[in-house]
């Protein structure tokens, strides 16, 4: 038998630097687990409802833009609302050029329900984002009409018949100024599956859906697909002027009011679904790279941290549990391997709420290392000048919300 050989120095300060960094990232995960508003759990779902005596009227806005190739899938479920009160649709043409607009009066002849209006804007001018030019002309015409609920929801979501109605109930129920479902969005491509479910579960990490429901907290977030607003509440946060150049506009709505005392519930939704497909990764790559520099307020110092957190999050487990293994380092993949394990079992609730198989758990630390280089792409255009860039139009330089600090 040969004779045991002790390690050189620098090789055993190697590995004990691997196995303290696996130890640190399983530390990050076991306080994710239970110290970040349980955001891994998928039950937080629209609030106990409560029917009004008296349905109050309520007013849908549509910002939509080159929209023609999902509107037969969500605008007839929009004018087929079955709600017991006064609704009607205003769906506001931003600057199309696919013919969106005779599309909409198209299928409102031809499906019926609610009644529709088709306007347009015009050209947002300079310190607006597309979208908010847009929504703030549909509130406008909206306005004339009295309507104590705003519903703001996007052209590429579909709803449920009951959907208003379990909207208004609950926003009714609750007390609440803002009722947002985070639409169920498409998974049905490779790279849907891999990266869509993650989506969601990144959002919710960085805002849980608990903590935005719960009184006294500062957490506040919403989801631009789908988003009831009181009318009065609107007024007194100034909605959307006062965030009419934010890119996250969904984030930015729900702090505006959560700032003017309002109340805020965001939870997942059950009956309202995205029709928009992204089949490629380029089109994911887009959706998230166009404002994912804009969510760190372009801080450099936030791009660093956001770098340094994700890979010992996300990415510190895996090659923890490999170099482990290589270097003979038992700490290192133990603890590497009880950070992957916890990560993966967070993960299995939003793999099972949008019906994909669980052997995707395992492999998030690759998902994430997609979202960090998107993230890192989105700082690149952004120094390039070209900033959130989004059907034809290009922000160089998407302000944030005036305290998004």
């Amino acid at each position: 038998m040969g004779r045991f050989r002790p390690l050189p120095w620098g090789r055993l300060r190697s590995v004990s630097v691997l196995a303290w960094t696996a130890a640190g990232s399983l530390a990050a995960w076991l306080w994710l687990l239970c110290g970040q508003g349980f955001f891994w759990r998928t039950d937080v779902r629209l609030p106990p409802l409560r029917e009004p005596d008296r349905w109050p009227r309520v007013c849908v806005v549509v910002p939509a833009r080159d929209e023609a190739a999902v509107l037969p899938a969500s605008l007839p479920s929009l004018l087929a609302q079955e709600y017991p009160g006064r609704a009607e649709v205003f769906l506001v043409d931003d600057g199309s050029t696919d013919g969106t607009g005779a599309l909409a009066r198209e299928l409102a002849r031809r499906h019926g329900g609610l009644p529709l209006t088709v306007d347009s804007p015009g050209e947002p001018p300079a310190g607006w984002t597309g979208k908010l030019w847009a929504v703030r002309h549909g509130i406008r015409l909206a306005r004339a009409r009295g309507p104590e609920y705003l519903l703001l929801t996007d052209a590429d979501i579909a709803h449920a018949p009951d959907s208003l109605r379990r909207l208004v109930a609950a926003a009714y129920g609750g007390g609440f100024d803002v009722v947002s479902q985070m639409a169920r969005l498409r998974v049905a491509s490779r790279w849907e599956r891999l990266v869509v479910p993650a989506f969601v579960y990144f959002f919710a990490q960085l805002y849980p859906f608990r903590r935005i429901g719960t009184e006294g907290t500062r957490t506040a977030a919403a989801a631009g697909g789908c988003v009831l607003l009181r009318a009065e509440t609107a007024e007194r946060a100034r909605i959307p002027d006062a965030i009419r150049h934010a890119v996250i506009d969904d984030v930015a709505l729900a702090r505006a009011v959560k700032r003017s005392g309002g109340r805020v519930w965001l939870g997942l939704a059950d009956r309202v679904d995205s029709v928009r497909p992204y089949p490629r990764l380029h089109d994911l790559w887009r959706m998230v790279s166009r404002s994912a520099y804009a969510q760190l307020r372009h801080n450099p110092a936030l791009l660093a941290g956001t770098v340094a957190g994700l890979a010992l999050v996300y990415l510190v487990p895996p090659v923890a549990v490999v170099a482990g293994a290589v270097t003979g380092s038992v700490p290192a993949v133990a603890a590497g391997a009880a950070a992957w394990l916890v990560m993966a079992g967070t993960y299995v609730p939003m793999l099972r709420y949008y019906r994909q198989p669980l052997w995707l758990a395992p492999l998030l630390p690759f998902t994430a290392s997609l979202y960090l280089l998107m993230t890192l792409d989105s700082a690149v255009q952004h120094y390039r000048g070209r900033g959130a860039a989004w059907k034809g139009r290009t922000y160089a330089r998407p302000d944030a919300v005036p305290d998004e600090g």
